[in-house]
């Protein structure tokens, strides 16, 4: 297999489960040294020790993205574990749903706060050592080698989706993101680019009577789609069914590889046609 990746460091967050898991695995296997974050401590290093059997070169990093001190964290472990950064996958999410004139404060900040402002922080503070290394890199050759900012986003960003305004909002703003950062930082052969999902089987996709819950400080939150809704999905998607994590992680791979190189701004769709 021709590995995609060789060489190259990255960030993935949100990688305990799912499509952030699925994406670290692939990441690995194409040669990729990968720092995986994720708020949930214990099934992180299940996730991480089992590339690591794999022979993936992955290290683990617990810490919620949300806190303003972890982006820093992020950059410095994959500059000082790894020797540096090409990659950065801001994939950490979660939803907490509600109409809008039903959504709380509480409810609207939680959701900007994962979905934008994280991603917004952990670019940041990334910034400083991409661009000094790319200025480098120009000076000693001619010019930076490829480096890639991916954001997840979602067919709820791109196209809006009842009772999610926040993490519409927030979904749609990581497109505005990537889309001005490939304005800015194109000068230092940055690509950056957004995946918006549709439906992807993940724990945030199963029925609500599973009762899967999250805990954010004091609040428990239920997860979920209704189960009736779940039955008439598969009407609406051309291929009749929902994508698998692994499927999604192939397109976070085309943005992350040589393939992509000038492609940059853009806004990819993965909805099995929908």
């Amino acid at each position: 297999m021709t590995k995609l990746l060789e060489g190259k460091i990255a960030i993935v967050t949100g990688t305990a489960r799912g499509i952030g898991q699925a994406t670290a695995e692939l990441f690995a296997r194409h040669g990729a040294k990968v720092v995986m974050s994720d708020i949930d401590a214990g099934p992180l290093s299940e996730a991480a020790a089992g590339i690591q059997k794999s022979g993936g070169q992955v290290h683990p990093l617990a810490g919620d993205v949300t806190d303003p001190q972890f982006p820093d964290k992020l950059v410095k472990t994959a500059v000082e574990k790894f020797g540096g950064l090409d990659i950065i996958v801001n994939n950490a999410g979660y939803t907490w749903d509600g109409v809008i004139h039903k959504m709380t404060d509480q409810q609207w900040q939680a959701i900007i706060d994962c979905h934008l402002t994280a991603p917004f922080r952990i670019i940041r503070a990334a910034s400083s050592f991409i661009r000094e290394t790319a200025k480098k890199e120009q000076a000693e050759q001619g010019r930076a080698r490829a480096r890639k900012i991916i954001n997840v986003s979602s067919t709820s960003g791109t196209r809006g989706n009842p009772g999610q305004v926040n993490y519409a909002s927030g979904k749609a703003g990581v497109v505005g993101m990537v889309k001005t950062l490939a304005k800015e930082w194109g000068m230092f052969n940055v690509q950056a680019n957004a995946v918006a999902f549709g439906w992807i089987e993940t724990r945030l996709t199963h029925a609500k009577e599973e009762q899967v819950k999250i805990k954010r400080g004091e609040v428990e939150i239920e997860l979920g789609i209704p189960a009736e809704r779940l039955q008439t999905m598969p009407k609406f998607i051309p291929m009749g069914r929902a994508g698998t994590p692994q499927e999604a992680a192939g397109a976070v791979l085309f943005f992350a590889s040589p393939l992509s190189d000038y492609v940059s701004g853009q806004v990819l769709e993965v909805t099995g046609g929908l």
